[in-house]
């Protein structure tokens, strides 16, 4: 169960997420099961690039779009 003292709230396409702490972004993916080189991240309004995702970390209120990249012709 998550203490309610250490607990953060993220929303991630709109939906609420209550994690246990902080993580970084390939840690969001693996806990949320998203394959990180099949997906674009909006950060709080901002494209978040690749070379930023090791060291950002989400915190309590942040809002993530993540899209699916999608090929084809």
């Amino acid at each position: 169960m998550v203490s309610v003292d250490s607990a953060i709230v993220i929303y991630v396409n709109g939906t609420p997420h209550t994690l246990r702490r902080s993580l970084t972004i390939p840690e969001l993916c693996d806990l949320l099961n998203i394959h990180p080189r099949l997906v674009a991240i909006e950060y709080n309004g901002e494209i978040l690039h690749r070379q930023f995702w090791e060291t950002t970390s989400v915190q309590a209120g942040d809002r993530l779009e993540i899209v699916t990249i999608v090929g084809g012709g």
